[in-house]
């Protein structure tokens, strides 16, 4: 979780990231080389996180450091969302100029994500150009600031996008599922990197990157989280960022992961430092990693969704890498059973807003549900059940009978 930071000196240093040049841009212009608009910066609302738009630009609202409390991250964060747009053609390439005063230890990015069939994409940082697996019909951006210092300030004046087809397209990303180590959350009353007020038995997931950190309120990003024998699992969305570090998305293929590329995918750094020594045993920020964890879970999830009583090693499916029909748990925790009725054993937990991957449908007990009375059944996995009366909507493809 990122936690805000204060600020005792500002030593200004103007910096241009300007590595897509675009001209003066119109509201709405479809040209032959590309789609263009500006992102209105002014439109801090609910949904941002930590930030606050003045004459200067956008900026932190509060910029105090973190606790130096292994193993959250010490860095201060913002992040402003922007509302998605819909493009006039598809595009699979999306480029960013980012107009922003930075002082040293201080960042600005602008991070994008498409939509297709299957769902959102990961999060890509746009500057370079962020390139999608298959061409998107919707774009949405968000500005990340960050503060690693005391001192240390961002103004974000402009950001400036296009889109376009012209670049090549990158291999998806396998859906994959890795064992990782899991450790407890906590943390009742503060606020994780998506907005989040953690609440007792909260029920989420932290993953230390922020390429898969959904917005709050949504399931976008989704991990299923099982014990190692299967006896249990949770479906939960993820909403905060760590544990250990805020650029590793380790799920990844290395060409396409952000750092720590010379790591097998599928391996933490946190887990290399401590296992192996790695990078000197620290992590991004320097500090001596104490534990392995890959994955950080909320109360709810730890202790009634998987029934852990201690940190643990767990089956992690990032479930946004799949393809395939997903459905929205409207209402939660769920009860994900064993089989299509309440009197089969309860296999673990949907929570709400999780958006989980719909292998078929079986017809089995009535059940009378917040969206619809039903006696629908959607498969899950094998041996993994839950009642369509609580499934808000589905997406991503026709789900067959069983």
């Amino acid at each position: 979780m990122i936690l805000p930071q204060r600020r005792t000196r500002t030593a200004a240093l103007t910096v241009i990231l300007a590595l897509a040049l675009l001209p003066s841009p119109s509201p709405a212009l479809a040209a032959a080389d590309g789609e263009r608009w500006t992102t209105d910066l002014s439109r801090v609302d609910a949904e941002d996180v930590n930030v606050r738009h003045t004459r200067a630009g956008l900026r932190l609202a509060d910029p105090r450091p973190a606790p130096a409390r292994a193993p959250r991250s010490v860095a201060a964060e913002g992040i402003f969302l922007a509302p998605p747009r819909t493009l006039a053609r598809p595009a699979t390439r999306v480029r960013a100029t980012v107009d922003a005063r930075a002082a040293a230890g201080a960042t600005a990015e602008a991070q994008v994500r498409g939509w297709r069939a299957a769902g959102w994409t990961e999060w890509r940082e746009a500057t370079g150009g962020a390139v999608f697996d298959r061409p998107v019909t919707r774009v949405q951006t968000r500005v990340v600031l960050t503060a690693s210092r005391s001192g240390a300030t961002a103004e974000v004046r402009a950001v400036r996008l296009t889109a376009d087809a012209g670049a090549a397209v990158s291999a998806a990303t396998p859906g994959l599922t890795y064992r990782v180590y899991a450790t407890r959350i906590g943390l009742v009353g503060e606020v994780t990197a998506n907005g989040h007020t953690i609440v007792a038995g909260d029920h989420f997931v932290a993953l230390p990157s922020r390429r898969g950190l959904a917005p709050a309120n949504t399931g976008d990003y989704t991990a299923r989280v099982c014990t190692t024998t299967g006896s249990r699992c949770e479906y939960a969305p993820v909403w905060d960022v760590g544990p250990w570090n805020t650029r590793d998305d380790y799920w990844n293929l290395s060409a396409v992961r952000e750092n720590w590329k010379d790591l097998p995918q599928g391996r933490p750094q946190a887990q290399a430092a401590y296992q192996y020594g790695y990078n000197g045993g620290r992590d991004q920020f320097g500090r001596v990693v104490l534990n392995p964890a890959g994955v950080d879970l909320a109360d709810g999830t730890f202790s009634d969704g998987l029934q852990l009583t201690t940190n643990a090693w767990v089956d992690v499916a990032y479930l946004w890498t799949g393809s395939g029909p997903r459905g929205v748990v409207g209402d939660g925790p769920l009860n994900v059973r064993a089989g299509a009725g309440t009197g089969y054993a309860v296999r673990g937990l949907a929570a709400r807003y999780a958006n989980v991957p719909i292998e078929c449908y079986v017809t089995g007990q009535t059940v009378v549900g917040p969206y619809r009375t039903t006696n629908r059944w959607n498969r899950l996995a094998s041996g993994q059940y839950v009642s369509h009366a609580y499934v808000s909507a589905v997406y991503g493809g026709t789900v067959p009978l069983c």
